[in-house]
């Protein structure tokens, strides 16, 4: 049988945000095998528990809107915020009841107080440093009604594994997609990067594109005595299918956090 004839073009890096940008309509394949319904599930449990039974909810750093739409489907207002209206415009159209906003994240204004403040998919590392993470939480603070909560996953810098490159793969339109994601700290300081790679191959020809999102790095020790200030907080095992008190030594976990 005849090899078949593979070309393979390696594109320049992305920029800092072409994948949320120029390459969006990539962004849910390259999340295809996330269970947004189970997240946001699990999610709407635990405010059920620490809430004040509102439903007033935003999605920070909402991308395309798949939780915001689960949360409206539930039954909540549920509104998104995103730092790139390309992602914004498809959630638009995912959530035509929803209104979408153009802030970003470390300072941000909303029209009422909210009952719900979610953040998905490690997104609160988006905030470039220290400064900016406590000019978010001093936001999500100011934006909550009396005892509303946030709730975020997050990653501790100190247990992460720079071997570790998740990656799957998906057919659309013709094209074979491969997609891969893996943190990477260099041991110090407070920034660590989100390592990002794309190929798709259409009739042989495989294009490729990489890059690195500098993101906020720090450990569960800090990140508590940022939150504690201002939050009772109780924090869980990063598991969507089961609430779990978070057993203190898994280096990825769920955030739960109350308005004093």
């Amino acid at each position: 049988m005849p090899r078949r004839n593979l070309r393979r073009t390696l594109w320049p890096p992305m920029s800092s945000n072409a994948l949320y940008t120029d390459l969006s309509p990539y962004y849910d394949l390259m999340c295809a095998d996330i269970d947004y319904r189970a997240q946001s599930h699990s999610v709407r449990r635990l405010h059920q528990l620490f809430g004040n039974q509102g439903r007033r909810h935003l999605d920070l750093a909402c991308g395309t809107g798949p939780h915001v739409r689960h949360f409206l489907d539930f039954g909540y207002r549920s509104a998104g915020l995103d730092i790139n209206q390309p992602m914004l415009d498809i959630a638009q159209l995912r959530c035509p009841e929803a209104q979408f906003s153009r802030q970003d994240m470390a300072g941000f204004l909303v029209g009422e107080p909210l009952d719900l403040i979610t953040c998905f998919l490690y997104s609160i590392h988006y905030n470039a440093g220290l400064e900016q993470l406590q000019a978010c939480l001093a936001s999500v603070h100011g934006a909550l009604e009396d005892n509303g909560v946030l709730c975020f996953n997050a990653v501790d810098k100190r247990q992460i594994d720079n071997r570790s490159f998740v990656r799957h793969t998906v057919e659309h339109e013709g094209s074979h997609f491969t997609f891969g994601s893996g943190w990477y700290y260099s041991g110090k300081g407070e920034q660590q990067a989100l390592r990002l790679s794309i190929e798709k191959t259409t009739a042989g020809v495989t294009q490729a594109w990489q890059d690195e999102h500098s993101m906020v790095a720090l450990g569960f020790t800090e990140l508590l005595q940022l939150l504690q200030p201002h939050f009772e907080v109780q924090v869980f095992e990063h598991d969507y299918e089961r609430i779990t008190p978070w057993g203190g030594t898994s280096g990825n976990a769920l955030f739960v956090c109350v308005k004093r």
